[in-house]
């Protein structure tokens, strides 16, 4: 059992990477639009309410994950390396799969500006994030964080035991997959 976080700026492909690689070990996706989308019906995402409902269920979701017998979990986050916040959050669901014994492994993707503006309006994303479906609004916020936020790290993960960092401009997402699962060495699911 393990936790795999997935982290990266928007649209860089980290659900996408995250779908291949569930496919080819069974460990379970939560994508952070999972929450996120679902605590929008409901709360304006500047609310308190909002990230209350955010929280709780990904805290719930893990605790059941790592309490299971599921082979684990690929978690989903967009880290502002510039916000202790986002360290915090990280470090509780760590603690969450810890606390079980299992291991947490920090995969980090990144893609140049020009290609996560593509992907930014691709099917599959639109299909599994409702809230990405206004494009304008989303490729505008896609800038936005870009310019404010630090969403690549530099050497914040250095003292990670498990870390891969993959630049996947160019590398399908299935290669990026295969090589999170090699890296690891993560239970492939039999043919």
């Amino acid at each position: 059992m393990s936790l795999v976080i997935i982290i990266g700026p928007p649209a860089v492909g980290k659900m996408t990477v995250g779908l291949e690689l569930e496919r080819l070990t069974g460990l379970k996706l939560f994508h952070n639009h999972m929450s996120i989308d679902l605590a929008a019906r409901f709360f304006e995402p500047s609310s308190n309410s909002f990230g209350r409902v955010v929280g709780t269920i990904r805290r719930v979701v893990m605790e059941e994950v790592a309490g299971s017998q599921l082979k684990g979990l690929i978690f989903t986050y967009v880290w502002n390396f510039r916000d202790p916040r986002d360290a915090a959050a990280i470090q509780r669901c760590v603690e969450i799969f810890a606390a079980h014994g299992r291991q947490t492994y920090y995969v980090e993707l990144e893609a140049d500006i020009t290609e996560r503006e593509k992907r930014n309006t691709s099917e599959l994303r639109l299909a599994h994030k409702p809230s990405k479906r206004d494009t304008e609004a989303s490729l505008a916020q896609l800038r936005r964080l870009h310019e404010q936020h630090k969403t690549n790290s530099t050497n914040e993960l250095s003292d990670r035991d498990y870390f891969l960092r993959i630049n996947n401009t160019n590398t399908p997402p299935a290669e990026a997959a295969a090589l999170i699962q090699r890296t690891f060495d993560l239970p492939r699911v039999s043919a």
